[in-house]
């Protein structure tokens, strides 16, 4: 029996992932989650273990001792913007650091990891489409890139210097689907869609379901490897906006960058003016690796996972 242990196991695509496990797996899958809180007994799923352990902590590498998992699925990660850098650090940096030790001490084979599009940066030299190879530039000035640039070069460090632990590494864009609730989603519900002037400001979408299956073959295929996660296509602002029948409006990125540390400075907001490229430069991610070197076949493009989100939570016949 294999058994898979999963970081943040009791979130949103940690649940989903257990759920898919348990069902290709169907009795020969022994499946751990493990978050920073406990889960409630009525809440846990059948067929799932459960543990309770900081990602940060000595406790933590005794769960991986104990448990003695074939493959870990990392999922654990700060995902809002805005908040404290140095806990954010100690989370995602440090934290990820602890998972790699901890695999190596009990002699996993596998490691999955979910990265982000924003390892490469916000940037206005950014190519048009960016593939694997592109270099990862992250951003000094906003935290979430910045971190998950140094979890990368953490990977490639542990890929140098211990090849025996695979790596799967997944830079997914922005997720999305039915269900999903994130900063993201946050942005579509506003009475009006902002932009930034001059800026295409366009995103690429990864169903949430495509994400567990992409997460899937790669545990029991036992791949190894780095590919960007997002369906075919890319939607700008505009066209979001238009498919949301809700007004487009365009401002100029000083004008946005002033409101976001005027609102910071009162104490009513988390982003400040270093968060305007996060819309302006959008990294938009080429996923021809995913489909043709990872070998999946992805159920819906950029656009229709929007779709799905947008009938979930508004309603409407498709636009």
């Amino acid at each position: 029996m294999k058994t898979i242990l999963i970081t943040g196991g009791c979130g949103y695509i940690g649940r989903e992932l257990c759920k898919r496990l348990s069902a290709e797996g169907n009795g020969s899958i022994r499946i751990v989650a493990c978050d920073i809180y406990e889960l409630p007994i009525v809440d846990r799923l059948p067929h799932v273990e459960y543990e309770t352990a900081d990602i940060r902590s000595p406790a933590f590498k005794a769960v991986v001792e104990r448990v003695r998992p074939q493959a870990v699925v990392h999922l654990a990660s700060i995902v809002s913007a805005g908040g404290d850098p140095e806990f954010e650090y100690s989370v995602d940096v440090l934290g990820t650091k602890n998972v790699l030790d901890s695999c190596l001490a009990a002699n996993v084979e596998q490691i999955v990891v979910t990265s982000s599009g924003a390892a490469y940066g916000y940037h206005a030299d950014s190519p048009d489409w960016l593939c694997e190879t592109d270099p990862l530039r992250g951003n000094e000035d906003f935290a979430y890139s910045r971190h998950k640039r140094m979890v990368e070069e953490l990977l490639a460090e542990y890929r140098e210097k211990h090849p025996q632990l695979k790596q799967l590494v997944f830079r997914p864009g922005s997720v999305i689907g039915e269900n999903v609730t994130n900063q993201i989603t946050a942005i579509f519900e506003r009475p009006f869609i902002l932009g930034i002037a001059g800026s295409d400001c366009s995103f690429v979408f990864i169903w949430d379901r495509d994400v567990v299956s992409c997460m899937v073959k790669g545990i029991l295929e036992r791949k190894e490897g780095i590919y960007n996660l997002a369906g075919d296509g890319a939607m700008p602002m505009r066209e979001i906006a238009k498919v949301l029948g809700k007004p487009y409006v365009p401002l100029p990125a000083g004008l946005v960058g002033g409101a976001l540390g005027l609102v910071r400075s009162l104490g009513l907001g988390k982003l400040g003016p270093e968060h305007v490229k996060f819309l302006q430069y959008r990294p938009v991610l080429d996923n021809s690796s995913l489909k043709n070197d990872f070998g999946i076949s992805l159920q819906k493009t950029t656009r229709e996972a929007f779709e799905l989100f947008r009938q979930a939570r508004f309603g409407g016949a498709k636009k």
